[in-house]
């Protein structure tokens, strides 16, 4: 793609972004030429162009962390794209509110959030060497909104469509002291999660729903960016969100889920859409 191009699709991702527009053609139907090296280009020019108005990156948000998905959809790797200060948002303790800013046809993912003590650069570390470089992890709910028509798109239109975030919604915090580092190790991998929309259960998760342990995601997202040519690095202090554990649920206005936890030592997580 053109500069020109990638310019002008950023732009209308942007437009599509603000006032909750419908993109009728996802790029990859546009051109056939169109791949992850063009929409990573447009998602760092809707980066800049956010930064231009006043907005700060402060994480990524991961897609795809499911090897058993990478084939079919023919990835090496998981994606990601740019979260921002404006679009986290921290529980009061282990509750929080948000308001849906238009309404399309939002979902709501629970996830593992990690914050970076420092970044991850060794490659083929296991679980319990990359929480050596995290400084807390949380659940969240990161709260996703498509701008394509009926959900339908390609990895490269989920790139280059912001990932498709609206929002983080981040739980308390938990430190990752060197003390219990294997034990959050092993827990990350076979903790489990309900989740519930007004009191009612909808499903199930696990934390092997995402790459079979979310801090391995971590590896994977620091090895993938080292790869990609004009990648922006990982920085300390940086938001990673690893992924959706369960699948995701259409929500709307007035609705309250909550996530319970078992078999790792995080809050559980309730949040209100109004």
């Amino acid at each position: 793609m053109s500069n020109t191009d990638i310019r002008a699709l950023a732009q209308e991702m942007l437009d599509a972004y603000t006032t909750g527009a419908t993109i009728p053609v996802p790029p990859s139907a546009r051109q056939e030429e169109f791949d992850l090296n063009s929409a990573y280009a447009v998602e760092a020019e809707f980066s800049r162009l956010r930064r231009h108005h006043g907005r700060r990156t402060v994480g990524l948000k991961l897609g795809y962390a499911n090897k058993a998905m990478w084939r079919v959809l023919k990835l090496e790797t998981l994606v990601w794209a740019h979260i921002y200060d404006d679009t986290v948002h921290y529980a009061s303790g282990n509750s929080a509110e948000f308001q849906l800013p238009y309404h399309r046809s939002s979902k709501i993912e629970p996830e593992i959030v990690f914050k970076l003590k420092e970044p991850v650069t060794s490659a083929g570390l296991d679980a319990a060497a990359i929480l050596q470089h995290v400084d807390w992890l949380a659940i969240g709910f990161e709260i996703i909104d498509c701008p394509y028509p009926d959900w339908q798109f390609k990895p490269t239109d989920f790139v280059a469509a912001y990932g498709l975030h609206l929002a983080l919604v981040v739980g308390p915090p938990l430190p990752v002291e060197s003390e219990v580092l294997s034990t959050l190790a092993n827990g990350l991998a076979t903790f489990k999660l309900r989740t519930s929309k007004d009191g009612v259960f909808v499903e199930e998760g696990s934390g092997k729903n995402s790459l079979r342990n979310p801090a391995l995601c971590l590896g994977e997202l620091a090895e993938a960016v080292a790869r990609r040519p004009g990648a922006e690095p990982l920085y300390t202090g940086e938001l990673v969100s690893t992924g959706t554990l369960t699948a995701g649920h259409p929500i709307t206005r007035g609705e309250t889920w909550h996530v319970d936890v078992e078999g790792l030592p995080v809050s559980n997580l309730t949040l209100r859409l109004i």
